[in-house]
Formats: structure tokens, sequence, C-alpha cells
């Protein structure tokens, strides 16, 4: 039977009761602005507690979802939080479990990648990872039938990123997903402005962002990177922090959502 990556953040990130969870994944897609005429190849959005990065998030996927009908795939890109990556880690495991249902990885894809020096394989880094657990809960009622390509990022550099993230990105059947908070435990006021000018660089695709700027740094650099190289346009969707949603303003993390759409001439 294959081996299947169970939930490992159910119950704490976001509800471990199904009919819970539907109800509260479908509250933050309800607060997201209508969804542009064209709808993004690739988004950033946030990996907190629901609670805290729900509601954002659900503003970056609210934007997918006129193109819901069409994903087949997702490549969802994290920062590793528990364990070491020099490089990128794949999955060992055939699929990823929510309490909402299993998700088929796209085994082919990732069998693609592995010959890349800084892809490693195996489920350590996957284990506890929960930069991309909380995504799916949102991919799987959007979407509903698709396969992922989940992708650990420890150490890659922007170019070793652009280069994974060019050999998996496909055509309207795929959704680039870039996971990652922005600036940790700043006063409410020191965030705004950092997060602001961590948006600024997303917006003009400048691949110069640190862990400090975000912890999903290296991924978003590697999009940001392929962006310019393809010609893709980067818009902002949403830009708060946990002093804006559910916390206390003395230490806030920030989360932004953003959507790259690709040329109507390209």
């Amino acid at each position: 039977m294959p081996a299947i990556r169970p939930a490992a953040v159910a119950g704490t990130f976001y509800p471990r009761d199904p009919a819970e969870l539907a109800a509260a994944v479908a509250a933050c897609l309800e607060q997201g602005p209508r969804a542009a005429a064209s709808a993004p190849k690739a988004i950033i959005a946030p990996h907190a507690g629901y609670v805290y990065s729900g509601p954002i998030a659900g503003c970056a996927y609210a934007q997918v979802a006129r193109r819901a009908a069409t994903v087949r795939r997702v490549v969802l890109a994290g920062p590793a939080h528990r364990v070491h990556v020099p490089g990128v880690a794949v999955p060992a495991a055939h699929a990823f479990a929510t309490p909402l249902g299993s998700i088929p990885l796209d085994l082919d894809a990732i069998e693609s990648i592995r010959a890349l020096p800084f892809v490693e394989a195996g489920d350590r880094a996957h284990a506890l990872e929960h930069s991309l657990e909380v995504h799916l809960p949102f991919l799987q009622s959007l979407l509903g039938e698709f396969t992922l390509v989940p992708l650990v990022v420890g150490g890659a550099t922007p170019g070793q990123m652009a280069a994974l993230l060019g050999k998996l990105w496909g055509g309207p059947e795929t959704l680039v997903v870039v996971s990652s908070d922005l600036s940790h435990y700043l006063p409410y006021e020191a965030a705004r402005a950092r997060d602001g000018g961590t948006a600024r660089a997303i917006l003009a695709l400048e691949a110069t962002l640190d862990p400090e700027d975000a912890c999903g740094a290296a991924p978003i650099n590697g999009l940001l990177t392929l962006a310019r190289e393809r010609g893709l346009s980067a818009g902002l969707v949403d830009l708060r922090n946990s002093g804006d949603t559910a916390g206390g303003r003395d230490q806030v993390v920030g989360y932004g959502a953003f959507a790259f759409h690709e040329s109507r001439h390209g």
C-alpha cells in the first residue's frame, strides 16, 4: 500500500474535524476580494495557524477560484522549519493526508527533479513540516481532484529554485504556490514598515529577500527570479499581520498574499 504522509498539525494550526475545517476554509475564502479577470499562474500565501493568517491566505486562494476547474496539479514550495535541508527535499510518500482526505503526489514530476544535484528525497523533512500542510485544505476545497508536488526548501539559491520551478512550470493545468510568512516578532508599526518594503521588492520581482524579511525567502526568491525571466507581473492582494487578525501588537508576524500573472502575449 502506498505510503501516506498523515496530517501533523490538524487540531493545532487548523481544525481536526472535517466539517469544522471545511467551514473555516470557506469563511477565509469569503473574505477574499473578488478574483481578477485573469487568474494567477502562481501565488504567495502565508502558513500560520488559520486564526492568524487564514484570512490572508483566503485572499490569495480566492484569486485562484476562476481557474479552479483547469488546475490539475499544484507545485507547493515552503521553507523548512524543523529539519536542516541543504537544498530542496521531496518526499518518498505517495500521498499527503488532511482531515478532508488524501492528495496523490505527482510521482513522475517528483522523479523528474530528483536528478537535480540539490534535491534530496526522503520523508524526514516533510513529516512535521507545517508550511506545506496548512495550504492543503485550501487547495482541496478549491480544486477537488488534483496531484501535488510538495517541496520543502532549505538553502537552495534563487537560481536553483528558478531552475526547479521552471522544470515543473507546465501549462494552465499547473498552479505554483509559495508558502511564506513575512517578518517575525517585531512591534506592530515596525512590522508594517518591514513588510511594506518586502512587498515592494516582491512586486518589483527583486530576488533580494532574506529570512528576516520572509521565512520563505528561498522559494520566494526563486519564484521572483523565474517570474522576471518569463515576464510575469506581480500584484499585491493583501498585506496584514497577526496584530490585525488575532494577536496583540507588541510582537507580530507579518502575512502577505501576492498573485503572479503570465503575460497575455507570452
